[in-house]
């Protein structure tokens, strides 16, 4: 509902106390009654200096016609029509199809403060500020690789080329084949452990007792030697040694190299008779279960799995709510089942505690046959917690699939503004190379 006149976009000179602007060829009539509720704006400052005052106006303008009283500006006339909603609403809205960086600088030009900006422009315009801070980071990266500076030492041309060759799979073509080796690497150790279990493949030890084939246990040996070159080669070429040190998925590398030392350790105490041979044994079998570790570092070589990462920690709040759903479920489910089957002479459900299982296998759809109900109510009790359990575990999959894909696509277009980025760049200093060796 319009409170005060509205802007008019017409020709003719101005009405006193009226004011003409031309933005980009639009012409617009504003009202100085309306212009004043911002005195600080750049509009209130033309309506309020004197016309014969020649260069306040051409500070504030970009050209100015005295005899209709018409001020010219060389700005987007689309963005305008969003800022002099201020005037008349005291909030303002970006528009679709307006960039929310290009709309500040607008914005700024016009002298009106961001503040008026809609909580939901306020949002949007966050989001587009770190999607661009992320394009500087990653032009910044670029940059760094293909930067050449004479003046550093050999010492630190060598780090930057063991860390490009470690770290930067499409540098070059040995960084890409160091990459493949570390992820068959990976691969080669988690077939091994599985082996490993294998009693067939598995031999007989002085004692009687089943260990790894020898064959095996040179295998895993190799493998943790490439880990652990490839972790110290990384960290000698780190630029930031702290920062490495302390990054998650170096620390899940570290964590997987770390167990094989301290069990050849343990066995060589144990064999120096320092320790008895039980404890070695048992902080032997202990120690071996980290190995599972050793498969997390599949996510450091694949961009899916970190993508899928990023969006599992962007979807907590739909994972909270899955599990709140099936929580509450659960324990509804289980106390009927637990009521219903009482009058069974053979019923399985000891106590709604015991009943926790059957609730968790039946509404995640398992069903493992270990306990079930006997009763018709409680037959009539599980199939509705079925329903119910496929249908909260159904409702939070669409969110989370849609983070998923967001981020993924985003990343891609981050990169390709990059490395765009990256070329405009490499244009342009090419083409100021060849003015100043023209000049």
């Amino acid at each position: 509902m319009w409170t005060v006149p509205k802007p008019k976009y017409r020709t003719g000179l101005c009405a006193e106390g009226e004011i003409a602007v031309n933005i980009g060829g639009v012409r617009v009539v504003l009202f100085g009654d309306v212009l004043n509720r911002y005195p600080d704006s750049r509009l209130a400052e033309l309506l309020n200096c004197s016309t014969q005052n020649h260069e306040v106006i051409s500070s504030l303008c970009d050209d100015f016609d005295p005899g209709r009283k018409e001020f010219y500006f060389d700005r987007d006339p689309d963005a305008f029509k969003c800022i002099i909603d201020v005037y008349y609403f005291d909030e303002i809205h970006i528009k679709p199809g307006i960039c929310p960086i290009c709309f500040m600088k607008e914005m700024e030009f016009w002298k009106i403060d961001q503040d008026v900006l809609d909580e939901c422009c306020k949002s949007y315009l966050s989001e587009k500020e770190e999607e661009l801070t992320e394009i500087a980071n990653k032009v910044k990266v670029i940059l760094e690789d293909l930067e050449v500076d004479r003046c550093i030492t050999r010492a630190q041309r060598c780090q930057r080329f063991l860390w490009k060759l470690m770290e930067k799979p499409d540098s070059s073509r040995p960084a890409r084949v160091i990459t493949i080796a570390s992820f068959l690497s990976v691969l080669v150790s988690a077939v091994v452990m599985c082996m490993g279990t294998i009693p067939e493949l598995q031999v007989a030890d002085a004692e009687g007792k089943l260990v790894e084939h020898p064959i095996l246990e040179a295998i895993e040996t190799a493998c943790m030697s490439w880990f652990t070159a490839e972790y110290l080669l990384r960290l000698a070429s780190s630029p930031n040694k702290l920062h490495f040190a302390f990054s998650f998925m170096n620390v899940v590398d570290f964590m997987a190299i770390v167990p094989f030392y301290v069990v050849l350790s343990l066995t060589y105490l144990s064999t120096t008779s320092m320790m008895e041979l039980t404890n070695v044994q048992q902080a032997v079998q202990a120690l071996r279960i980290l190995r599972i570790a050793r498969i997390f570092k599949l996510a450091r070589h694949s961009s899916g799995l970190q993508t899928l990462t990023y969006a599992l920690k962007n979807s907590l709040k739909e994972l909270g709510l899955l599990l709140m759903y099936m929580g509450i479920g659960v324990f509804v489910f289980s106390a009927l089942a637990y009521t219903l089957e009482q009058s069974h002479p053979e019923t399985l459900f000891r106590s709604i505690p015991h009943s926790f299982w059957w609730a968790i296998i039946t509404m995640t759809t398992v069903g493992y046959g270990d306990i079930y109900p006997k009763t018709t109510l409680g037959k009539c009790n599980a199939a509705v917690s079925f329903l119910c359990g496929v249908i909260a575990i159904a409702l939070p999959i669409h969110p989370i699939i849609n983070n998923f894909v967001v981020f993924y696509n985003k990343q891609k277009a981050l990169e390709t503004a990059a490395k765009h980025e990256v070329e405009l760049m490499e244009l342009k200093s090419g083409r100021d190379a060849r003015r100043k060796s023209s000049d």
